[in-house]
């Protein structure tokens, strides 16, 4: 990046719904995200932001997208809208998301990228995967895999 180009300093996504009251409560009642004061006008122009710790994008190709469907036992299913959150306990953020209401897509499995993933179907047509990390950043670094893509073989 060029020096003299800013850094974004949050990462907002939105998620445009018809049923709000169903993704409220799943987002900020049933998986705990903190609500911050928003503005909007009054009736039907609701608006809620969740705080979900830092944010990150992460990019993929078709076939990345498609190992990880592999690798969390979930179907594959090319454009499907799909957040990831890390959380601390990935099995009791599920059982917190289906006692919600959410239905099960894949349930916790280890990964080949040191972590446990599951995945559940959010509201307004959205998967969710909760993710724990089983390893530091660091200790991942020893593993082979581990790299960057400007450092990756192609």
């Amino acid at each position: 990046m060029a020096s003299n180009t800013p850094s974004p300093t949050q990462l907002r996504l939105i998620i445009e719904t018809d049923d709000f009251d169903s993704a409220i409560r799943f987002y900020r009642d049933v998986l705990g995200m903190p609500e911050q004061l928003a503005f909007a006008t009054e009736g039907d122009d609701r608006v809620a932001i969740l705080h979900a710790g830092i944010a990150t994008i992460e990019l993929a190709t078709p076939t990345h997208a498609k190992n990880i469907d592999d690798v969390e036992g979930a179907p594959h299913t090319p454009g499907v809208l799909r957040i990831a959150l890390q959380v601390d306990d990935t099995e009791q953020a599920v059982a917190a998301a289906r006692d919600g209401g959410a239905d099960l897509i894949a349930p916790p499995v280890k990964t080949p990228f040191r972590s446990l993933n599951a995945r559940v179907q959010g509201p307004a047509g959205w998967q969710v995967t909760f993710f724990q990390e089983l390893e530091t950043l660091e200790e991942r670094a020893t593993h082979d895999g581990f790299t960057t893509d400007d450092d990756r073989d192609r």
